[in-house]
């Protein structure tokens, strides 16, 4: 990746124009004396849309999350607001979760829209994810923003937007709004609130939502088996805490053990090294409070409560962490079994990644529901309920320790799939099983599937370059075999081509382009290699699989899949 010099100066030139403030001029200067590489980072390039929004280190530049680049896209979204509901009044949400300058961002983007005629609800306080893709349907909103950057580290904040539907952008708005963006310069930016048209919102808000999260997520375990659960709950400093305790109180459980250390939502997140649900370390502090209590489950939510990590008791008896296609394959199973014996109407579906379980597809088969499988992220989910609405969607997840239930939210949703965990766990103890139990039984009826997730941080210029050859060479020189196993399916959703390397045939590719490749052995393991697009990494995502005849085979079986797995990255050089 070649940045002119020139260009990036041009760049930092305009941003010491009268048009940005002295801070911003300052802070500018500083880095010219102290640090220019930083500066260099913070300037060679404008920051993109990718999977879950707009995300990046807060600091100055177009490359960073600031006063300007968030005040430029919402001008943009404004200006797009106003054209696409021509004659209406627009109306936008906005929530913000736990980092630090949420708060202040927040007010900056509802003032910027206010200052273009947009009227704005604004969360009074931080609030989880899930209850703003709630909120934009429920006050009638044609868009909804919520800052935050999830699980990234304390650096980094970000801007999700929402559209009609409680869903992420999608095309063709994303592109449409996008354009909307670049079109302007920041001198556009209107900065100057109309206080009228802001207006603070919370209990309307959070009452109905946390009623729809008990109805969704608690319907089968009785009073009694959920008093003889208990259980361990962790918000990591993040949103959750105004949202998950109460729900899971108002559901019936009693005996609910919060991490105090980690009960005071901070964006420093002192107690972890990174606040995310998929490393093990965060939820030590969680696992060490279950084994003092005895605990059933423990679960931990990211910042912005839209991911949840879960560990429950093994068939030993000893705390197991799940990963994130164990947790979907169980919710997705249990909801399924509900719905059965409610009787199916045979307009159902469930819906997961390219790269998830191939184990939901079998779920689906064997309870008679329909598949359906997108892109990575959960817009691409709720935009399958929007474009079906005469299909009912009953849960779907991702890999990446996420998943929603039912429709009422339209992204993934770690409140009503927290309280749908413990409810999982409480029904299936009292009929002398266990969450873990069933798991190891749907490895046997539905085929045992393990996966293994390898991210590669490459930060910075350089970073973004050498993601850009991994790809490159993955495409010109794919392999030929993989764990000694020939490659017989190569598919590019860059190019929208399946390649049969057997019969040399290839197939069209019925999903939106992006950059992943997938690909398939003989055995039936499932490589993805895909750059994420929210942070520095690109990430390979490993699946294999076995026959598991019994649940005694599993531990011999678990190391067979181990070496496969072992096997497969030695090959990539992923170790």
């Amino acid at each position: 990746m070649q940045i002119s010099d020139s260009s990036i100066h041009t760049k930092i030139q305009e941003w010491l124009s009268p048009v940005f403030d002295t801070q911003t001029q300052e802070e500018i200067s500083k880095l010219q004396q102290h640090n220019p590489e930083a500066l260099k980072e913070s300037f060679y390039k404008d920051l993109e849309f990718g999977t879950g929004g707009m995300r990046g280190i807060m600091g100055v530049g177009t490359n960073r999350i600031n006063k300007y680049t968030l005040g430029k896209s919402t001008q943009g979204l404004s200006n797009y607001l106003h054209k696409q509901f021509y004659g209406e009044q627009p109306k936008a949400v906005i929530a913000f979760d736990c980092r630090n300058n949420s708060d202040t961002l927040a007010q900056l983007v509802a003032d910027v829209f206010s200052a273009n005629g947009v009227k704005v609800y604004l969360f009074s306080s931080l609030r989880p994810t899930p209850e703003l893709s709630y909120a934009v349907k429920k006050l009638g909103c044609h868009c909804g923003i919520v800052l935050t950057a999830s699980h990234n580290p304390p650096e980094y904040n970000g801007y999700k937007v929402y559209w009609q539907d409680g869903g992420q952008l999608v095309p063709p708005q994303d592109a449409e709004i996008i354009a909307e963006i670049n079109s302007l310069n920041y001198s556009d930016i209107k900065f100057e609130a109309n206080t009228d048209l802001i207006q603070k919102i919370d209990k309307e808000i959070d009452v109905p939502f946390i009623e729809n999260s008990v109805k969704k997520g608690s319907f089968i375990a009785t009073q009694e088996a959920k008093d003889n659960t208990t259980i361990v709950f962790t918000s990591l400093h993040g949103t959750s805490i105004t949202a998950v305790p109460e729900t899971l109180e108002k559901a019936g459980y009693k005996n609910v053990h919060i991490v105090k250390e980690q009960e005071i939502p901070d964006g420093n997140f002192p107690t972890v090294k990174s606040p995310n649900p998929e490393e093990p370390e965060a939820l030590a502090m969680a696992m060490k409070l279950a084994n003092e209590v005895n605990a059933d489950i423990v679960i931990g939510t990211d910042p912005d409560c839209d991911r949840l990590g879960v560990a429950v008791r093994n068939t030993n008896g000893k705390l197991q962490l799940l990963n994130g296609n164990q947790t979907m394959v169980v919710m997705t199973w249990f909801l399924l079994k509900h719905y059965k014996e409610k009787g199916l109407k045979g307009n159902e579906f469930i819906a997961s990644t390219i790269v998830s379980t191939p184990m939901m597809k079998n779920l689906a088969e064997t309870y008679g529901v329909e598949y359906k499988e997108v892109l990575t992220g959960f817009k691409w989910i709720a935009k399958l309920i929007k474009d079906f609405p005469e299909k009912h969607f009953i849960g779907g997840g991702e890999e990446s320790f996420g998943f929603m239930v039912g429709d009422f939210v339209r992204d993934k949703d770690a409140v009503t799939s927290t309280l749908l965990a413990c409810e999982i766990v409480a029904y299936t103890k009292s009929q002398g099983s266990s969450f873990y139990q069933e798991l190891l039984e749907l490895y046997t009826n539905h085929g045992f599937y393990k996966e293994s997730l390898v991210s590669l941080v490459k930060k910075g210029i350089k970073g973004a370059e050498e993601i850009k050859q991994t790809m490159i060479d993955l495409r010109n020189n794919p392999p030929k075999y993989l764990n000694d196993e020939k490659i017989v399916l190569i598919e590019d959703y860059q190019t929208s081509i399946a390649k049969n390397i057997q019969d040399h045939t290839e197939q069209v590719i019925d999903i939106p382009k992006s950059n992943v490749l997938i690909f398939y052995t003989e055995s039936g393991s499932k490589i993805a290699a895909r750059p994420s697009g929210t942070e520095p990494k690109i990430k390979f995502y490993i699946s294999v699989q076995e026959t598991l005849n019994t649940v005694t085979d599993f531990d011999k079986v678990h190391q067979q899949l181990d070496s496969k797995i072992d096997a497969i990255k030695k090959d990539l050089q992923l170790t």
